[in-house]
């Protein structure tokens, strides 16, 4: 009885296009140098053909890299930038952890820590006081960054080009009698968040909740993400609140280090530009 080969085996099973793309990419990782495209052939299971095919659509898409003069195939630009925004996104969640929580419990309120995706936040963590069951519940969650502190802090150190990008995709939708639904205003409020250090939320979002925020800027320039304090206006006050700032910024500050301890070179990021 004829034994099919594995190309055959997968076919047969559906494996997918880019599940093979994927096993070239890791063949030529493994070689650890630019390699010949002889030398992937001999250590691959597919056809000539489909593994040319395969190694020039990677190439074209910037996965791989194509050296001329030596003929060699290496990992691309593009693959690392992927690489580097997966490690980027990863690691700020454990490495903000305990300075998020150590300053919920000082400060004796909830403190979330957000990153920017897609002109977004995404809540990656949050930090209670009282460290009860159920803390986590709006962790993965998306929020607006047009009427939240921390989608304000976060905005407001955006280069220009970016800026533009992310404000195209907000909704400014009004939520309640404060949020600010004109772009113009936006603007001009992202300004005074720039010039002062830190975002205020007056009830923008959510009726009855203020906030304050700052951005977390790595020491490269780059923007990492952000921690927002939020309270009941029931309870206390936007004064009192402005008044922990120094030590929101303080925390973003140790944040900021610990995260520069697992990153890789800032190369590729935009830049945060607090400056402007």
């Amino acid at each position: 009885m004829a034994v099919k080969s594995k190309t055959a085996v997968d076919e047969a099973a559906g494996v997918s296009t880019v599940g093979k793309a994927i096993e070239v990419l890791d063949l030529i990782s493994d070689f650890g140098r630019p390699v010949r495209f002889k030398e992937i052939e001999a250590a691959s299971r597919f056809p000539k053909p489909t593994l040319y095919r395969f190694v020039q659509t990677l190439t074209d898409h910037g996965m791989l890299g194509f050296d001329p003069d030596r003929n060699t195939y290496f990992i691309g630009v593009h693959l690392m930038r992927l690489a580097h925004a997966a490690w980027h996104h990863s690691m700020i969640g454990p490495a903000a952890r305990p300075h998020l929580h150590a300053l919920a419990r000082q400060l004796g309120e909830s403190a979330y820590l957000s990153r920017l995706d897609g002109g977004h936040c995404v809540c990656l963590d949050r930090g209670s006081a009282d460290d009860l069951a159920g803390v986590f519940q709006d962790v993965n969650r998306v929020y607006p960054s047009y009427c939240t502190a921390v989608g304000k802090a976060m905005l407001s150190c955006l280069p220009a080009e970016a800026l533009d990008r992310a404000l195209t995709q907000q909704s400014m939708h009004r939520l309640t009698e404060t949020t600010i639904t004109d772009e113009a205003a936006l603007r001009a409020d992202l300004d005074l968040t720039r010039k002062r250090g830190f975002a205020i939320e007056n009830e923008e979002h959510i009726r009855g909740i203020i906030a304050v925020a700052v951005p977390i800027v790595s020491a490269g320039g780059n923007l990492l993400g952000g921690i927002g304090v939020h309270a009941p206006d029931r309870r206390t006050d936007l004064a009192k609140l402005k008044g922990h700032v120094p030590k929101i910024q303080e925390a973003a500050e140790k944040i900021s280090r610990d995260v520069a301890v697992w990153s890789f070179p800032e190369t590729i990021h935009e830049t945060a530009n607090p400056g402007n």
